[in-house]
């Protein structure tokens, strides 16, 4: 048995109610406010969290200000990432993501109730509309998740390159980018099983603007991948 049959099984008569719930949220997003929607989504992930037989270790939340815009940067090794930054932030997040992921079920609702933008990397128009966007929504207090690598790196660890052109929306919107770092969460739906496992996600220290004010777009790529990277060896 895979893990994620094990989720559903797991899950079986609750994951109608879960989901004609969330399409809701996502219909009508003018009746709830952002805590509201981001709670149940939270309480959803948080139950498959606790019935994917995956210890989950999470450090660093005190970085996570829920009063004020920022932008979390980190690398990504799969599905279950998302569910591991849900399940270990209490307040709202937003997240840009790849356009093939709108419509995966579930995830497509989450995405909708989330405010958060599909990005196509091969569209420079709609990239540069999705970095605008952010940057407002990011002004107005409403902290982001981006992926740098722009996929899954599917080298277990190993970090792929991170694209400068990611951390613009921080640059320009001249606010504070927590990194974070993921450890063997690929492991949970990537590997064959469903035995016990454990894995890691580390918030890291924030980077405040001042800090990267004077620097390009690569140049800030390059200093937050080295820091998740020394996360990631610290500990392996």
């Amino acid at each position: 048995m895979n893990r994620i049959t094990r989720i559903i099984l797991r899950n079986l008569f609750r994951i109608p109610g879960y989901y004609f719930k969330l399409c809701r949220y996502a219909r009508h997003p003018e009746r709830y406010t952002r805590e509201e929607t981001w709670a149940y989504i939270h309480k959803v992930l948080k139950r498959v969290l606790a019935t994917s037989n995956v210890e989950l270790a999470v450090t660093g939340t005190e970085y996570l200000q829920p009063d004020q815009g920022f932008m979390l940067y980190g690398n990504h090794q799969g599905m279950f990432d998302v569910v591991a930054i849900a399940a270990t932030c209490p307040y709202p997040l937003s997240i840009v993501y790849k356009k093939e992921l709108r419509n995966v079920p579930f995830l497509k609702q989450i995405l909708q109730c989330t405010n958060s933008y599909a990005m196509d990397r091969e569209d420079v128009r709609q990239s540069l509309t999705v970095i605008q966007n952010v940057t407002r929504q990011v002004q107005e207090g409403h902290p982001y998740v981006i992926f740098p690598e722009g996929t899954r790196s599917k080298l277990s660890n190993e970090m792929l390159e991170f694209h400068g052109g990611s951390f613009r929306c921080a640059l320009k919107a001249k606010c504070p980018i927590v990194p974070f770092a993921l450890v063997d969460c690929y492991k949970a739906f990537d590997q064959k099983g469903s035995k016990p496992m454990k894995a890691q996600i580390h918030y890291l220290p924030t980077l405040p603007y001042e800090d990267y004010s004077h620097m390009k777009s690569g140049e800030v790529a390059d200093l937050v991948k080295s820091r998740i990277a020394e996360a990631i060896a610290t500990h392996q």
